[in-house]
């Protein structure tokens, strides 16, 4: 029973709470409720908004990740400090869940039920946001931008209504490089090395939809296994001389360790969410104890896809505006790819709170994405594919190789969409926004 399916469901019951709640006065407010005469929406009072999020600030994925809602907060922090949105201050509540499912569900439960969030914004990962999406849902709030390109996130807004992804999905990236694959390197024997999630899946699927069969072996590996070495074996003797990896970083790191060990030398293309070249040295030198020498070099030669700018790119107006927004509010810590990650989602989430209004609802504030989401600004480099019948994000990328730290551009930005949806150059423009002067949306 889909979402839809259980609000008629409770239609009876609904109508007699109502009539009690006349009958008391309440009016659907808390009695507790501060609002003031403003929004009696839950989480929004007429000088606040209050959201959350649940991220692996420790555990296996911590790496990196951990750095995501920092950026976020950066963000919210300028934002707050220059009058807020529609007159209201932006509190995140940042929850850590270790990347254990079981730790998301309870902790959710205490963002929605404690903490009464009027929304979630950027929860990160497969296997965590799995574990409560269908509860978001049912509770009908706002589940926005999560961090992580499942294809559960967008393909079935009438099963979940509430839930946005923000990235580009796992499908269209894994197309982009399957297609460049064909073209460039047809005679490739080619390797995947998945997690063994949503994450990894997806991301096959659309590898296979241009060199299924060129695929010589897959191998996948369980988040909290740290021993990936059988894996890595069984890709050097399939003969794979092209390995598609559609890892975290810390997997990244440990896949590459094993393959200097074993003497294996494929050509590597790593997903953009595992090959950050300065976070994946580091792991090598962690992991390594030292015996590796972590740098920004470390993944040399390596292919990886771009949807964002990042630090390679000092000089884009975004990155800029990012550095000075960290300068001023971030708290420990560098400018990186992964706080640049979550202040582009939260500029994205104050575009989301520009549209609905300051009359602010759940249901108007995921009525205001599908809506006008897809013409939102911002620093990605293909446009974002919101409607009612898609909560899909960004649709498109460019392929690079890393050398150094920068990735130097092998394709236009392509963008695309799920299932028979052709590759095409991307000819919106979208690529050469920049930022308004005063950093916040318009």
């Amino acid at each position: 029973m889909n979402t839809r399916t259980r609000r008629l469901v409770a239609t009876t019951s609904v109508v007699a709470l109502a009539v009690l709640a006349g009958a008391c006065g309440a009016g659907g407010k808390d009695d507790d409720d501060k609002s003031g005469g403003g929004s009696a929406e839950v989480g929004v009072t007429d000088d606040s908004i209050t959201i959350g999020g649940t991220f692996p600030l420790t555990g296996v994925a911590a790496p990196g990740y951990s750095e995501i809602p920092t950026g976020a907060q950066a963000y919210f922090d300028y934002v707050n400090a220059n009058g807020g949105v529609n007159g209201r201050k932006i509190t995140f509540l940042v929850k850590d869940d270790g990347y254990d499912p079981t730790k998301t569900s309870s902790l959710t439960d205490e963002l929605v039920l404690k903490d009464k969030v009027f929304a979630t914004l950027g929860s990160l990962g497969t296997p965590t946001h799995n574990a409560v999406v269908d509860q978001l849902n049912d509770d009908e709030v706002p589940d926005l931008f999560v961090s992580s390109g499942a294809l559960a996130w967008g393909d079935d807004p009438g099963s979940h209504p509430f839930t946005f992804g923000w990235q580009p999905d796992y499908e269209i990236e894994g197309k982009i490089i399957g297609q460049w694959v064909s073209e460039n390197m047809p005679d490739a024997k080619v390797g995947l090395f998945l997690q063994d999630d949503d994450f990894g899946a997806d991301a096959e699927k659309g590898v296979r939809e241009y060199i299924d069969s060129q695929v010589v072996e897959t191998q996948r590996y369980t988040s909290g296994n740290t021993d990936v070495g059988p894996q890595i074996a069984a890709l050097q003797a399939s003969g794979a001389d092209l390995v598609l990896s559609f890892s975290t970083p810390a997997y990244t790191a440990l896949g590459q360790l094993v393959s200097l060990k074993l003497g294996y030398t494929p050509k590597w293309y790593v997903s953009n969410v595992g090959s950050d070249p300065n976070l994946v040295g580091a792991l090598l030198d962690q992991f390594s104890k030292g015996a590796v020498p972590g740098s920004a070099s470390s993944l040399n030669g390596v292919m990886t896809s771009e949807y964002i700018p990042g630090i390679d790119q000092p000089d884009n107006p975004w990155v800029q505006l990012w550095k000075k927004v960290w300068d001023q509010y971030g708290k420990d810590g560098e400018l990186s790819n992964y706080r640049i990650y979550g202040m582009s989602f939260a500029y994205t989430f104050v575009q989301a709170l520009q549209a609905a209004g300051k009359d602010l609802t759940r249901d108007g504030l995921v009525k205001a994405i599908e809506d006008k989401g897809a013409d939102f600004a911002g620093p990605n480099l293909a446009p974002y594919r919101y409607s009612s019948d898609s909560h899909f994000g960004i649709s498109g990328m460019e392929i690079v190789e890393l050398e150094d730290g920068v990735g130097k551009p092998l394709t236009d930005v392509l963008t695309t969409d799920v299932g028979d949806a052709d590759i095409a150059p991307d000819d919106s423009g979208q690529a050469d926004d920049a930022p308004p002067a005063s950093g916040m949306p318009e």
